[in-house]
């Protein structure tokens, strides 16, 4: 028996659409780097920043669904608190005045990649506990991809020109 892949209309259209466009602000710092070199770095600087904050909400939302699934060990808290260390880490060297932010973009990148392996996971554990709605991991896939595109895509604009 074939197994169906929710698609992602099966969640409400608003939901959708707005988690779609969390690539806008990506999407607007490859373009800026491009269009105003002369922004280059800040453009670049926000990106890392905008791909840190998405990667700290991600950690928030295995928080709460661990906490609404009422799971007591702290596996998948440690996991959930997890993003916000790699962001915060990943801007650690800007303040320190080390090479930022191509490598930190690379990291936030490959580990927004990873992101939905860990919603996978996170689904299965918390399974008969939570019901996600349908269509959410896909949807989920869809936007981390993006997101990891885009910052995968600043990583190698600051690798070649900073």
């Amino acid at each position: 028996m074939l197994h169906q892949i929710p698609q992602p209309h099966a969640l409400p259209r608003p939901l959708v659409l707005l988690g779609l466009s969390g690539v806008l602000p990506q999407l607007g710092c490859l373009l800026a780097c491009h269009i105003w070199p002369e922004a280059r770095w800040f453009a670049l600087a926000a990106g890392c920043f905008y791909a840190a904050i998405i990667l700290s909400f991600l950690g928030g939302l295995w928080w709460m669904a661990s906490m609404l699934a009422g799971w007591r060990h702290g596996g998948l808290y440690a996991l959930a608190v997890l993003p916000s260390l790699i962001g915060w880490g990943a801007l650690l060297p800007w303040c320190f005045g080390w090479v930022w932010p191509a490598p930190s973009l690379l990291v936030l990148a490959l580990v927004l990649l990873a992101s939905p392996m860990v919603d996978q996971r996170l689904e299965q554990a918390l399974a008969g506990r939570i019901a996600l709605p349908a269509g959410w991991l896909r949807l989920r896939v869809m936007m981390a991809s993006g997101l990891a595109l885009l910052t995968l895509a600043l990583a190698f604009l600051a690798f070649t020109t900073l």
